[in-house]
Formats: structure tokens, sequence, C-alpha cells
């Protein structure tokens, strides 16, 4: 900070220090004129020299640099020099006060994390160098054993699952959870984020789902890895706490639920839906009648609230005064109040006030948890920049299809997997489709794609290609030979083994007169237009030119259709621009 006269760095506020540049948009470190600093004990008055612009005297009896300053002097500036120019003039003391531009900065970026049972936001302010390594020892990190990716890619769509658990912090949290809880997976969403940022979707995944939970492999405190044994027909809030299970076991169950691999987690308790919507000073909820709820002690009349701290965390936490009372019903509230906290946090009276941003960023940093792959502070500011891009009316909630489980018998506690309509939901996830209608930026290419799938077609007799493992399940390509070969009538065909690299995605690549064949086993397999790859044929076991086809990790087996969903389904959902009251 600046040394001249403006006191203990201690005694000032971080964010009095940030001005907003009209220019650039952004936030600038700024060290405040001579005028408006705080007073310093014995303040001496410029003399007429320094009043008119012209240089201070030295005291000649002092080294060059050297000469003593009295409280609340100005040490005179070094006279600076133009490339091949005379030195310049210093202009008094307002010249050795000239505001000074941080190299270093963080622009202000907005992201997601987990409030106890909410969706909470990350808001990472304009920071120099030191407060983002202040900020960087707020976060609490986790090994997930491989679970997560090792880090943030901005290239492509991600998935982050969010967990809010129901473990107690802070004062004032025993009215809510289990007492003792160790720390279930109480609320749970699972952020997809599309490859073009043209939409996301948050897809909520009921607490008292019964799901399989299988074997997780859990580091633990002398960083030993155990192996939690896996659990049949549970809650899936128990794959969180539970013997020791950490977050990585519960994306581990997502992924067995979903057949979406979640990239990373972030994951905080109850208090962080406290201090957060404080931080933000409130967030605006509406209700479509009266609550007078005993157990959350939530106590609001019909009509526009705005809420923050205990109030908000008893909102997202009543169960008993919504719909039929049960979990579901509170999922859609608490849907309705993360979009209204997006909404708080994408306003101008939020992203143009640097002293909320701080107090925003010191909040968030502290309530998270997250796993290595983007425990740096500079890494959740990527993932912030990546969803700012997301606009609010392309962002959807939806939540897991479900139906009453029968086992339960007349009184329905619990509840199973809707076998007809969960998948296409997760297949639109997983294939990056929206659930709102957006303008695809990459139209163009789409449209390429697809052409190549018109045309002519070979007979399936004519069609040559070698098969190769590039990522699929261990036996795929000889599962594959075999189906081609024995019921499509695919004989020119043969098991090439592995291929040199693994792949995402499975790929067909084909010579231009080979187009008819492409399309032939494309056609027969189910390949959609992107797997079609243009390109020069290979030489077969019998010398004769042939395509190649390569299994990636997303093939599901010989004869199972690899298209992708063009539309998502039609589900219960909401965007985050649309205002909704509680009901």
């Amino acid at each position: 900070m600046d040394a001249q006269g403006r006191g203990r760095a201690d005694d000032i506020d971080p964010a009095d220090q940030w001005v907003l540049n009209p220019n650039t948009g952004e936030y600038e470190l700024r060290l405040s004129p001579s005028a408006t600093q705080s007073p310093v004990p014995g303040p001496r008055r410029p003399a007429a020299r320094e009043e008119a612009g012209a240089p201070p005297r030295r005291n000649d009896s002092a080294p060059d640099g050297a000469r003593p300053v009295r409280g609340g002097d100005v040490p005179p500036p070094r006279p600076s020099r133009r490339r091949g120019g005379e030195p310049e003039t210093p202009q008094g003391r307002r010249a050795a006060r000239r505001p000074v531009k941080k190299k270093s900065k963080v622009k202000r970026a907005l992201a997601w994390t987990a409030g106890g049972t909410a969706f909470v936001l990350v808001a990472v302010g304009t920071a120099g160098y030191l407060y983002l390594k202040h900020l960087e020892g707020n976060v609490t990190t986790t090994d997930v054993e491989g679970a997560a990716k090792n880090g943030f890619s901005k290239d492509g769509a991600f998935n982050i699952l969010i967990i809010g658990t129901d473990k107690r912090t802070g004062k004032g949290n025993t009215g809510y959870g289990d007492k003792g809880s160790v720390g279930h997976a109480d609320t749970n969403i699972l952020l997809h984020v599309a490859k073009d940022r043209s939409n996301a979707t948050a897809l909520s995944i009921p607490r008292d789902l019964i799901v399989n939970v299988p074997d997780c492999p859990t580091k633990q405190a002398d960083d030993s890895t155990r192996i939690i044994p896996g659990s049949q027909n549970v809650r899936f809030n128990t794959s969180l706490g539970q013997y020791g299970r950490d977050p990585g076991c519960t994306m581990r169950t997502v992924k067995e639920v979903t057949g979406i691999q979640p990239d990373h987690f972030m994951m905080v308790d109850f208090n962080a839906v406290k201090t957060l919507t404080t931080a933000v000073d409130g967030v605006d909820v509406c209700l479509a009648h009266a609550v007078d709820d005993k157990d959350s002690h939530l106590h609001l009349s019909a009509g526009k609230h705005k809420i923050e701290g205990e109030q908000a965390l008893a909102f997202v936490r009543t169960r008993h005064s919504w719909g039929n009372q049960g979990d579901l019903d509170r999922i859609k509230v608490q849907q309705q109040f993360m979009a209204s906290l997006m909404r708080k946090m994408s306003s101008s009276d939020t992203l143009t006030n640097p002293k909320k941003l701080l107090g925003l960023a010191e909040a968030a940093t502290k309530a998270l948890t997250v796993d290595k792959g983007i425990g740096s502070v500079s890494t959740l500011k990527d993932i912030a920049l990546e969803l700012k891009k997301v606009p609010t009316k392309n962002i959807t909630f939806v939540t897991v299809p479900v139906k009453d489980n029968p086992a339960d018998g007349a009184v329905h506690k619990t509840v199973i997997v809707d076998p007809a309509l969960a998948p296409q939901v997760f297949d639109a996830i997983n294939n990056d489709v929206s659930f709102t209608e957006v303008k695809k930026k990459q139209k163009a290419e789409k449209d390429a794609q697809a052409a190549r799938l018109k045309g002519s077609r070979s007979a399936p007799s004519d069609v040559r290609v070698r098969i190769l493992n590039g990522g699929a399940v261990a036996g795929s390509a000889q599962e594959t030979l075999d189906w081609l070969q024995n019921q499509e009538g695919v004989l020119k065909s043969e098991n090439a083994g592995n291929a040199p690299a693994q792949l995402s995605k499975t790929t067909l690549e084909y010579a231009p007169d080979q187009a008819a064949q492409a399309r032939e086993l494309a056609h027969l397999m189910g390949l959609p237009g992107s797997a079609l790859k243009p390109g020069k044929s290979v030489t077969n076991s019998q010398g004769l030119p042939a395509m190649t086809l390569t299994l990636g990790k997303d093939f599901k087996g010989a004869g199972v259709s690899l298209t992708a969903p063009t539309k998502a389904p039609a589900v219960d959902k909401s965007t985050a621009d649309k205002v909704k009251c509680a009901s």
C-alpha cells in the first residue's frame, strides 16, 4: 500500500482501494490522492515552490534520497527520463501520488458452488496477488482418489456435482438436520455447462432416491487408501458420510445412476447458506401463501420478501409448508431460491460494488470444499468466467424423473428412477442437448456433419472395415465384429486390436471413394454424422483398402445406437430468469 501516511494496512478496507475504470469496465487498484488521505500527525504545509510545481528543496546535509521525512512529509520523487529526452519536472506532491495500476488482477467473476441445501455463488472480485493468496488459504480441498479430473479445461463441456450436506457448523444450526450427522448428501445438483456456453442444466438428485452405491476408494488420514464396500438399494444421501464415504463416492454414485461423469465437486454445509446470503445483502423470494412452520421456524406472509442468514436457511430447509410436504416439492422451492440468487449475483448492484464482491469472496471461499483439481482460486475464477457466459434464460433447473418406490407400501418414503423418462433426460445432458431453445453457435458445422449421412449406401457385403478398440470396454472390438458378420452381413470386417490412443467418441475414418460404405456402416451401427471423419483408407490384412472404425469410451455395445438426441424430453422445469412464487 501507499507508505506516505495512509496508516496501517490492517486499518484499511481492501475494497476502498479498488476503483471502477469506465474505459475498461474493470476495477483497478488505485492509491488515493493526498487530499483524501487520512490525516497524519504533524502535517506540513507545502512550500511556495512546491505549490508552484517546482521541485522541493533538498536537504543538502543528507545523502541523495536519504532526507529525513517528518510526519506528513512526502519524499520528493526521482525525476523520470523519457527515452532519448530530458528529465521530466515533477508536478508537486500529486505527482508522487499518481495512481498505480496493479499488474496482477482478477476480473470480477461469477461462479456457482453449493449452499447447505441450495445453489450458491462464488464471486471473486478484482484483487491483487496478495489478496488472491489470502483467498487461496480459505478453500478446503479433498483428494477423491481419481473420481475427479486433475484440472479444469475451458475448451469443452463440463459437469460439476454440487453437494449440500446436512452437517451442522456454526451457531444456531441445532434446528436443522440429524443431530450428530457425519454429513450426508442432503442436496445434490449436477450442473452441466454446454461446450458452446449457450446453455446449462442443473439436475437435482433427490436425497431419498433409491440407488446402488458402488465400492469407493477413499483416502485416509495416514495417506493410505481404503476401499469402502458398496451398498445395494439404499438412499442416495448415504453415498456421503456413511461408513466414512467421501464426495468422490457421491460422484461415483451419480455416474452409476445417470451415466453422466461428474468432472469435479463443490461442497458446503448448512452454515454457508447463512453467510453467503448475508454477503449479498439478502435474496428476494416470493410466497404464494403465508408460512408459519414450527419445525424450521420460518414465519413469512404471502408475497415478496428479502431473506438472508438464519431466515434464508429456514426457507431452503422447510419441507412441510410446500406442496405435498415432501422432499420433491422442497427441491422445487430450492430451485426457485437458486434462480433468485443467480439473478441477484448478476445484477449491477452486486457486480459494481467492490466491497460487496470482496465480502462475498471471503464468505464463499471459506464455505467451500472442492476436489484438488479445482482447489486454487485462479481455477475457480476460470470456472466463474465460463459460467458467466451462459445467459440466465438458458439455465434450466430440472429434477431426475422419479416414481414412488413400490417397496414402501402404502406410506411413500422413497422414490426410484422413472425407467421411461429418466434415461431420456440423462442422454440429453450427456450429449450436450439444451432444455431451452437456443441458437447454436456451431450450426453450420452440425449441418455439415448431418450432410455426411445423406446419399447412397453400399450393400453390407461391400463394406470393408477394420475395427479397433480405442477406449471401449475390453472385448468390444470382437463383440462388434461378431455382430456385424453374423447379424448384419458385413463379412469384409476384421478385428484390428487396440487403437494407439484412447478416444472419448467413436469415429469412422474413410476415403472419399468409401463414402457410400461409411453411410451404410453408420446406418447399421447408429453412428451420428459427427462420428464420420473424411480422410484416407488403410490396408487390411488382405492388402485391400478399408475404413477404420475406432470404438471410443462412448461405445455402449454392439447394435446400440450412438446417435445423440437432438431435442430434450418434455419435463417439469424452470429457468433462472423467471420469478416463481413458492407454493
